[in-house]
């Protein structure tokens, strides 16, 4: 049966990938608006309650508001801002973290999407607490380097338009107040106590992202090793989408780009039994939100979760 999709916010850099990915399929029949009705509430409520399933690809109010349009209690909700995902109403969109997640956006009317930065993070941390390797007491800090399309479509004029500033030539930190839009997600579903210390950097290349928390192995529950942490990755993350790999650095380096314009997820570990780097590589439009986005339609759909994805 052919399904009606609204994206609410087309116009911005998550939305457009979302439609590009979805206009050739053969089972979604899109409901589009106009440019002079994109932004009229009427014409939006009617799209979004005539949707099946309607993706939000908008700011944290807007996204709000939308949801209280809807009437229609069929109508399944995907949203990409970042108003819903503490919400234990909401489904938390990274179905590989366990078959519960998977089973909650199967069955959900409403699905939050994964944050981008926050994606590398839970899929890194989760594992651990959930399996005793380390607590979730535990102080922990994550540093995730990140294109600068995940600023949106400001950041991307910034960076390519001619005679930029230099000083957008250098990677540069943000977030350094630590109150980062994604902390609260970071720790509500991997369950730490704590806020991690946690430094955002954008860099001059247009996608890919890549997420590391170093880990000192006095930090380890009695009696496990950086071997456990492999194997419960190995046992975790072994789909197309989201994958354990062995020995990834390039000659010593590791590039936050290797998987632009993919939506999987790369999951490995580096390091020494003292001091240990655990390591997630995606595209932040890929598996960080537009990709995350459609493998919960395909699961909502009950297709297969690769369906339209660029593995």
């Amino acid at each position: 049966m052919i399904k009606k999709v609204f994206i609410d916010g087309k116009a911005g850099t998550t939305g457009l990938r979302i439609y590009e990915r979805l206009e050739s399929r053969n089972d979604i029949e899109l409901i589009t608006l106009s440019e002079e009705l994109r932004k009229d509430i009427n014409a939006r409520k009617k799209a979004l309650n005539s949707a099946d399933i309607a993706f939000l690809c908008l700011p944290d109010a807007a996204a709000r508001e939308s949801v209280s349009l809807i009437e229609n209690p069929d109508t399944v909700v995907i949203d990409t801002s970042t108003a819903h995902r503490t919400n234990s109403e909401w489904a938390y969109g990274f179905p590989e973290l366990s078959s519960d997640f998977e089973e909650k956006i199967k069955n959900s009317k409403r699905i939050a999407v994964p944050g981008c930065h926050a994606s590398g993070f839970i899929a890194l941390v989760y594992p651990l607490i959930k399996n005793g390797i380390i607590s979730a007491d535990a102080l922990l800090s994550c540093f995730s380097i990140t294109g600068y399309s995940g600023g949106g479509k400001k950041m991307i004029a910034e960076y390519e338009q001619d005679n930029r500033d230099a000083l957008l030539d250098a990677p540069r930190q943000y977030g350094i107040a630590q109150s980062h839009k994604h902390l609260p997600e970071m720790t509500v579903v991997t369950g730490v106590k704590n806020n991690p210390v946690f430094c955002p950097i954008v860099a001059s290349f247009y996608s890919g992202m890549e997420v590391t928390v170093p880990v000192f192995a006095s930090l380890l529950n009695e009696g496990k090793s950086i071997e456990d942490i492999k194997n419960i990755y190995r046992n975790c993350y072994n789909s197309d989408i989201v994958y354990f790999a062995e020995d990834t650095a390039e000659e010593g380096f590791m590039s936050a780009n290797k998987l632009s314009g993919k939506d999987s997820m790369e999951i490995s570990v580096a390091g020494n039994e003292e001091r240990i780097l655990l390591i997630a590589r995606y595209d932040n439009l890929g598996k960080g939100a537009s990709g995350a986005a459609i493998e919960c339609l395909n699961i909502v759909l009950g297709t297969e979760k690769t369906n339209g994805l660029e593995i």
